[in-house]
């Protein structure tokens, strides 16, 4: 009788949180922002944001892309996803004042001019998805204060100017993604004190300097386990420290102008899988531990000055990996 009584008690609670949600109000200050939202951008998602409240009022559903959460007496907006559907115009600056936003992607859009100043203000933010965009100028240096973000998505956009060294100040970052823009200058090394970064991909800019640099703090990168350099203007040899990056599985330098020898250690790096050393400037011999590496699939070498007789190691296809399988 008593397992009875638990289980009437636990449906009775579940029933009333769902319709304390329903019943919630969301708070002004978001249906004020979206509002806005729709109104600058007219979005072609409008047809779908129909009612008074984009969190779902009566019989009306919540807003298309819209994720909304109980917060106290109100719901707040948590989620926006509005992607793929075309949207024209600047960055909507009223998406900073939905201060509870987790998750914000608006990728495979049309966007266009910068990223505002004022996206510090997201400070619940964990996944910001802008690939596929038109989004200009240099990145805010207050994306160094969205302290909980773990994923972030710019690639294919029109981003230049220095890659900001604020990004160092986000610990829980684990995914970065700023490939097929137009970044100038150095790798900040900072990056390489993130605790918590496993994918780092800055392929297809305009980026110099070279791997030494990059990894001269102590213990950089401990988590890193995929590093894409690849299409850039990086120099100099393969530094044997670089072996001190024991997680690391994918290694891309593709496409730079670096030189000098393979260091045997690389060869020691345990989950090492795909080495893309092509098209730049390397010469002498693989060394055999390469071949006897059990893990490594894929070892690319062409457009070098290696000698005779050196081989690649399986066959190359051009590394490219989706975002979704990094959302989560």
């Amino acid at each position: 009788m008593a397992s009875t009584a638990q289980s009437f008690v636990g449906v009775v609670l579940v029933i009333s949180l769902l319709l304390f949600a329903a019943d919630s109000k969301t708070l002004k200050r978001d249906v004020k922002a979206l509002n806005e939202i729709k109104a600058s951008l007219g979005w072609r998602v409008v047809y779908a944001w129909v009612g008074d409240d984009p969190c779902g009022d009566g019989d009306l559903p919540p807003w298309s892309g819209v994720t909304c959460s109980v917060q106290g007496d109100y719901r707040v907006v948590t989620e926006l996803e509005v992607y793929a559907v075309s949207i024209v115009g600047p960055f909507p600056t009223a998406v900073t004042n939905l201060l509870d936003l987790t998750r914000l992607d608006l990728h495979n859009n049309k966007l266009t001019g910068p990223i505002p100043p004022q996206i510090g203000r997201l400070r619940h933010l964990q996944i910001l998805n802008l690939r596929w965009n038109k989004l200009q100028d240099a990145i805010p240096p207050e994306i160094g204060e969205l302290k909980r973000l773990t994923h972030l998505h710019l690639s294919f956009n029109g981003f230049k100017g220095e890659i900001p060294k604020e990004l160092a100040y986000l610990p829980e970052l684990r995914y970065l993604y700023l490939h097929e823009n137009r970044f100038v200058g150095r790798i900040p090394a900072e990056l390489g004190t993130l605790p918590n970064l496993r994918h780092l991909d800055v392929g297809n800019n305009h980026l110099v300097g070279t791997i030494r640099e990059l990894i001269r703090i102590e213990g950089s990168f401990p988590a890193l386990r995929n590093l894409y350099l690849n299409n850039n203007f990086f120099t100099g040899g393969i530094p044997a420290q670089l072996a001190n990056l024991t997680n690391l599985e994918i290694l891309y330098l593709s496409y730079n102008k670096m030189s000098g020898t393979i260091p045997a250690g690389l060869a020691h790096i345990p989950r090492l899988t795909y080495l893309y050393l092509d098209h730049n400037q390397f010469t002498g011999r693989i060394p055999d531990a390469f071949y006897k590496h059990s893990l490594l699939k894929e070892m690319y070498i062409e457009g070098n000055g290696f000698r005779p007789g050196v081989n690649p190691i399986g066959l190359h296809n051009v590394l490219e990996v989706s975002d979704t399988d990094f959302l989560f």
